[in-house]
């Protein structure tokens, strides 16, 4: 079963066994997170040319969105 999760994310077992991936390649989107430890958008993009810059925005959108929900907040907060 093929999802797509948004038009910058792709999950299907078919590819990367179901890990989340940038539409169209097969970068894992987790390996934008682990990269922004250390380095820059810039340098993920010329590290990773297949994923567009428009691709790892939206992801960070999405993050960015699910980490300040009020729900999200709200069940964190009440532990």
């Amino acid at each position: 079963m093929e999802t797509a999760t948004n038009s910058a994310i792709r999950i299907d077992p078919k590819i990367m066994s179901g890990t989340p991936v940038f539409n169209g390649t097969r970068v894992p989107v987790q390996s934008l997170f682990h990269w922004l430890e250390t380095e820059t958008l810039d340098e993920f993009l010329d590290n990773f040319p297949s994923v567009s810059r428009e691709q790892a925005i939206e992801v960070l959108h999405l993050a960015e969105r699910l980490v300040t929900s009020p729900s999200i907040l709200h069940e964190n907060l009440a532990r």
